[in-house]
């Protein structure tokens, strides 16, 4: 209630690049007193046993993860974690350091609980955040060899395309990217859907495609990281036909899961005045209007590639319910961002507690009891 009131009397009327900034620095400053994560984590990480998923051959201590975005330079892994999420991933970083598109490029719909965000894959570079995710390991290492306990933060890393870089070099560009990060990340992300990197999207074209997710794949296993988890992140606005093209090279090429969904071009059926509308401008559009179309093509690839590859979903993902309802369409995983935007810094306890609250109303004694024995429609209990 506090965030919310904060938010509507502060937040909304702030530059939205500039309200991201402050709060995560704040958040990463709060984290960096001593023992302040650990109390954090305590209190708001996933604590329910029924929690508990398995993917990718290790255990995640909530199905529930922040998206690629938020922390594009492994800055504020260990507060975002504390915050009670799941696994948190990284990204999306790209082989050379690049500044994105010009500000303003990041907009609130509030009035459709939507974010449109054109940053253009603003990050520090794919060495330098993976100097911070050797931190990152080390500092767990560290505490694990102190105080006992196991695990560690559960980090994907996500990458792309450098803009500058050509589309005939585009599979070396992603190379380079992996190569330098893939020892440092529990599972890998190619991401050929964002909007805001011209030409990014070309690369989902199952001809274009199939080169550079056999090469990653390759590049990986010759140097050590064959058992790495690899996968692909998809636009929503594939046709339904290339979604199934999507989905068949996965299972060809042996990919170990499938993103369903990144942000949107449309902009169908908003609430918010078309002024407005017309004012933000182009860009993904993430929130609330993604999470029916979202919602399609996980069930499409849940039908196409059943149980053979993890699904994560994300879009749209606001409520406890909204998680649930992808899990009981084949998802394994889930991430939220806009709904941490506009649900405040207690949202993914929020969402855990109520998740594990459905667990137990449906008659399962886990997470990992209900994926996959009712994928389809969402069934009430």
């Amino acid at each position: 209630m506090l965030y919310r009131l904060l938010f509507h009397a502060v937040l909304r009327h702030a530059d939205a690049e500039t309200a991201h900034k402050l709060s995560f620095a704040a958040l990463r400053g709060l984290t960096a007193v001593p023992g302040a994560g650990d109390v954090l984590n305590r209190l708001l990480g996933p604590r329910e046993p029924e929690l508990t998923v398995r993917a990718f051959g290790r255990a995640f201590p909530g199905p529930l993860g922040l998206a690629a975005g938020f922390d594009k330079n492994a800055e504020g892994v260990s507060g975002l974690t504390a915050l009670g999420f799941g696994f948190v991933e990284v990204g999306t970083v790209t082989a050379h350091p690049q500044g994105g598109n010009p500000r303003p490029r990041m907009f609130r719909l509030v009035a459709d609980r939507a974010i449109v965000n054109r940053m253009g894959f603003n990050n520090n570079g794919a060495a330098a955040v993976a100097d911070r995710l050797f931190e990152q390991r080390l500092g767990e290492a560290t505490d694990r060899a102190r105080h006992g306990g196991a695990g560690g933060s559960v980090i994907g890393v996500n990458i792309g395309k450098t803009k500058a870089v050509p589309g005939e070099e585009a599979v070396a560009d992603y190379v380079a990217s992996a190569r330098e990060l893939a020892g440092f990340a529990d599972y890998l992300v190619i991401n050929v859907s964002s909007p805001n990197t011209p030409g990014l999207r070309d690369l989902q074209a199952v001809e274009q495609l199939r080169p550079l997710l056999a090469e990653v794949r390759s590049t990986l296993d010759s140097e050590g990281q064959r058992t790495l988890p690899l996968l692909v992140k998809i636009a929503p606005d594939l046709a339904d036909a290339d979604i199934d093209a999507v989905a068949d090279l996965a299972l060809e090429l042996g990919l170990d899961g499938i993103i369903a969904t990144n942000t949107t071009i449309a902009r169908d059926g908003l609430r918010s005045a078309p002024e407005q509308v017309s004012e933000v401008g182009t860009g993904g559009l993430s929130g609330a209007p993604l999470r029916r179309r979202s919602l399609d093509v996980l069930r499409r690839l849940r039908a196409r590639v059943g149980d053979r590859l993890v699904l994560v979903a994300v879009g749209g993902i606001e409520t406890p319910r909204d998680a649930w309802e992808r899990i009981r369409a084949g998802a394994t995983l889930v991430q939220g961002y806009t709904g941490l935007v506009y649900g405040g810094p207690l949202w993914p306890r929020t969402m855990h507690r109520g998740l594990a609250r459905l667990v137990r109303a449906a008659g399962y004694a886990s997470i990992d009891e209900a994926i996959g024995t009712a994928a389809g429609d969402m069934v009430d209990h």
